[in-house]
């Protein structure tokens, strides 16, 4: 399971990650993703950790936490769904 981290402050590390989820067990991968034309974070964050339970207790906990400045926004990942290259859009041959 991968937790999504929401709301997340510009300033967080994927140090600062790790160290806060740390306190609920093993964490085995933290992405941070960042903009790709800018690099800027982007303002949410994954993290996977070794225990299912572990992950849990962490949510439960942290969700709705105020840190950095921010009130968190921490729940269980969704799958990422595919998008079709063309940014969503379909066209038909009628309309050409």
């Amino acid at each position: 399971m991968t937790i999504y981290i929401g709301n997340l402050s510009f300033q967080a590390t994927e140090d600062d990650l790790r160290e806060v989820f740390s306190e609920y067990g093993e964490v085995s991968r933290i992405s941070l993703p960042t903009d790709r034309e800018t690099g800027r974070k982007r303002g949410f964050a994954f993290v996977e950790m070794k225990e299912e339970a572990k992950e849990d207790a962490a949510i439960a906990d942290l969700d709705g936490a105020e840190w950095l400045g921010r009130e968190l926004k921490v729940n269980k990942a969704k799958p990422r769904e595919n998008r079709a290259p063309n940014g969503g859009r379909s066209y038909s041959n009628s309309s050409l």
